[in-house]
């Protein structure tokens, strides 16, 4: 059979080389087309010689395109994936370190919290062109699989204004599922479990290793026991005690969702662990992208080198799209959890919300698994963080700067540290220093600096409470001679 797979964000070169890898990993897609797009014509030539090289060395049928044109690479498509960040690191940095001055520490922010919500304000545009270009020029009925954060929030665009048939796809689950196998000590492949919520605040609430049902009690025991998630998942354990199950998401993410572990700063170093930036470290996914932010020059010689290895030596990942598309073009089924709209799937969300929860793939598309109920302090969680969602969707939508602002006031984390006056600086803010990315919010800027201008609110020089540096340009190299 053939057809073709368009990827948005090609550019992101390691992320695109195991997505179409795992793809011809499947015998009947050897010889689809792979369209790759991105704005960088450097990064996507790096790309297009990565995945050339995979095809002409394993002698496919397989064609492979890039361009800059991104309608003419959605053009004709049955399926296209997203994973791009709009505005990159330039834009990122001022996702933490304006809230920073107001005292929210974030590690990653790019779910909700500040930075997250302003995420989605500038990628909320961009995943609704994608959706006019499928609309317009895709095949008929063409899935639109968006990996991009923040999740929910790009989801509940294309699903509700975009007019597109979308699934959001995330490798959470997955992760922490591995973890938990391992402190059982059983293999992944002998772990069944049912995990459901909101994506990054989704919970394990039946978990079965061998077929035996593992009750929280014994789940806590074995992470304590741990010695390495006793001490770099303090914050999950913590949550897993109090409310009975565990969260998918990692330490530090976890930590900027709720108002309790991030909201004073003596409090932070109790929670967090500094070994790697994921456990907690303020602002860590923007210093480590930022110190690997050419990353992939360096990589490219290694990626060339293991696309040059026959397919056979490649693992299939876990990763879910090559086995949705698998399951919809063979009928083969494949179980797992994908974020779509909930219309009561979960009984004690909202309708509205992006849900992420078990479902089932085959030949009559994705079918999610209905009647869950989560545990009410988990649905209470997750529904705080619904309602942020939705004013930042509605906020994105309009361009309107005090919905905007109404959506960052209501956040857990913020809401816990900031007065109003303080959440309306800092949007002000936030909104200017981005503007470029931001053209809803066009109008609204003027008038944004003149409050800007006169504000009184009082902000802080502060580098947060756990911040590692960023290594120098010369320590950057010798690290990277030293790796190849």
């Amino acid at each position: 059979m053939s057809f073709k797979v368009t990827v948005i964000g090609a550019g992101s070169v390691g992320f695109t080389k195991t997505l179409i890898s795992d793809l011809l990993k499947v015998p009947e897609f050897v010889d689809c087309e792979f369209a790759l797009t991105d704005i960088n014509p450097h990064n996507l030539d790096m790309v297009k010689q990565i995945i050339e090289t995979i095809v002409s060395v394993n002698k496919l049928p397989a064609k492979v395109t890039a361009t800059t044109d991104r309608r003419e690479a959605i053009s004709g498509a049955r399926y296209i994936m997203s994973c791009v960040r709009v505005g990159g690191l330039d834009a990122f940095s001022t996702d933490i370190s304006i809230p920073l001055k107001y005292g929210v520490d974030q590690c990653v922010g790019d779910t909700i919290c500040a930075g997250g919500i302003l995420y989605g304000q500038r990628n909320i545009p961009v995943i609704l062109d994608f959706c006019k270009d499928i609309r317009e020029v895709a095949e008929p009925g063409a899935l639109f699989l968006n990996y991009a954060n923040p999740m929910a929030m790009n989801t509940w665009a294309a699903e509700m204004y975009g007019g597109v048939n979308v699934v959001g796809l995330c490798h959470g689950v997955q992760h922490g599922a591995h973890q938990i196998a391992q402190v059982l000590g059983v293999d992944d492949g002998e772990l069944d479990y049912v995990c459901s919520g909101i994506n990054h605040q989704t919970w394990y609430i039946d978990i079965r290793a061998k077929g035996r049902k593992i009750e929280s009690d014994e789940l806590i025991a074995a992470f304590e026991k741990h010695p390495v998630y006793s001490k770099q998942e303090k914050v999950r354990i913590d949550v897993l005690k109090r409310f009975g199950v565990y969260s998918t998401e990692s330490n530090g993410h976890l930590s900027e969702y709720l108002p309790w572990y991030r909201k004073r700063p003596e409090e932070i170093g109790r929670w967090i662990d500094m070994s790697d930036w994921i456990h907690g470290e303020t602002g860590g996914y923007l210093r480590y992208s930022t110190e690997r932010r050419n990353w992939f020059e360096t990589d490219f010689p290694m990626f060339k080198e293991q696309a040059n290895k026959p397919l056979s030596q490649h693992k299939r990942t876990s990763e879910h799209a090559s086995y949705i598309i698998e399951a919809i073009e063979t009928g083969r089924p494949y179980r797992g959890h994908f974020n779509r709209r909930n219309n009561g799937i979960i009984t004690n969300l909202p309708d509205d919300a992006i849900i992420e929860s078990p479902g089932y793939v085959d030949r009559f598309g994705i079918n999610m698994i209905g009647g869950i109920t989560l545990p009410t302090a988990c649905a209470a969680t997750c529904s705080v963080s619904v309602s942020v969602q939705r004013l930042s969707v509605e906020a994105a939508m309009t361009g309107n700067i005090d919905t905007l602002k109404l959506a960052v006031l209501h956040d857990p984390l913020v809401g816990a540290i900031c007065t109003p006056d303080e959440v309306w600086a800092m949007v002000d803010e936030m909104v200017v220093a981005q503007a470029q990315w931001l053209p809803q919010y066009a109008d609204a800027v003027p008038a944004a600096k003149e409050r800007i201008a006169k504000s009184t609110v009082k902000t802080r020089d502060w580098d947060g409470a756990a911040r590692k540096r960023v290594r120098s340009v010369e320590e950057l190299r010798e690290m990277s001679g030293a790796h190849h």
